[in-house]
């Protein structure tokens, strides 16, 4: 039985969506029915249901808001995966888990590995490496996938609401000097899959492939819009600087991530470029019933 927490958002739906077509029995309990921040609560619920694996694909990843909000950033980033790190130790139950490129430094132009140095800027960064390093240092049955620019059809992510600004703004102004990959949820569900069984163990990074910057990106979402006749009119797009565009939280300039690590570890498969996921989202974005995203 796996247990999967967070399948409410983006990567956790699409998660619970693969894993049940495969057949997998599936624990997937709603915030109603398990409340994260509660570790009481999630060790009476693990030790009732005793699933064999975990794939825990909750966070907190309000970037912004976890600078004021340490400690809720703290709970689910840090404290609730240990919690599961330390289920997993007493039980021998496999975990695999999400982090994030905010960990690493982001500085420079080349891809960064998994040995790349650790100095994230931010509390959600810092949260994450916590977290991190408490599963590392309770259990040798886990897996770490560090991933970014994740987005999809449905919940708060960048397609999403550019898509939505098309509407109300006639100009957007997006940062042009951060440049990483953007990873659709049902890429990144799909080779968390294979990692899963295949009993990975340790720490991975996991993006989709090619590079572009939010500028970039947010040109390539338009640009199928328009040629799916999604947008009768596009904005027009002006780019920006960083220290142009002040947030609470430093992001990383450098996101691009090198997942040479886990494509020799699942036998050389391939992963597709970041284009082709954004096709793939925007047209299931169309279908009947896609429209309105499910918030993460």
């Amino acid at each position: 039985m796996i247990l999967v927490l967070g399948s409410n958002g983006q990567v956790g739906h699409e998660l619970k969506r693969q894993l049940l077509e495969r057949g997998y029995e599936l624990l997937s309990p709603t915030r109603d029915e398990l409340d994260l921040s509660n570790l009481d609560a999630v060790k009476t619920y693990l030790q009732a249901h005793q699933p064999t694996s975990m794939i825990n694909a909750a966070a907190y990843t309000q970037v912004d808001k976890a600078e004021s909000e340490p400690q809720s950033a703290d709970m689910l980033n840090h404290r609730l995966p240990h919690t599961l790190a330390e289920y997993s130790q007493q039980t021998g139950a496999y975990l695999l888990h999400y982090s994030t490129d905010y960990v690493y430094a982001g500085q420079g132009t080349k891809p960064q590995d998994e040995n790349a140095p650790l100095i994230p800027q931010s509390v959600y960064g810092k949260t994450k490496l916590a977290g991190e390093m408490a599963i590392q240092a309770t259990t040798n049955r886990y897996s770490i996938l560090r991933t970014s620019w994740v987005y999809s059809y449905r919940g708060h992510n960048f397609m999403n609401t550019m898509l939505k600004l098309a509407s109300q703004r006639d100009v957007l102004t997006i940062v042009d000097d951060q440049v990483g990959t953007p990873t659709s949820a049902d890429i990144l569900a799909t080779f968390s899959i294979l990692a899963y069984e295949e009993r990975l163990k340790g720490i991975y990074n996991l993006t989709q492939e090619g590079e572009v910057s939010w500028y970039g990106f947010a040109k390539a979402i338009f640009e199928l819009a328009r040629k799916n006749k999604r947008l009768p009119n596009v904005p027009k797009l002006l780019p920006i600087k960083t220290c142009d565009y002040p947030t609470p939280a430093i992001r990383p300039l450098n996101s691009r991530l090198d997942c040479g690590k886990l494509l020799k570890a699942l036998d050389g498969v391939k992963l597709s470029d970041w284009k082709t996921g954004l096709s793939k989202e925007m047209t299931k974005q169309q279908l009947p019933g896609n429209q309105q995203g499910t918030s993460q």
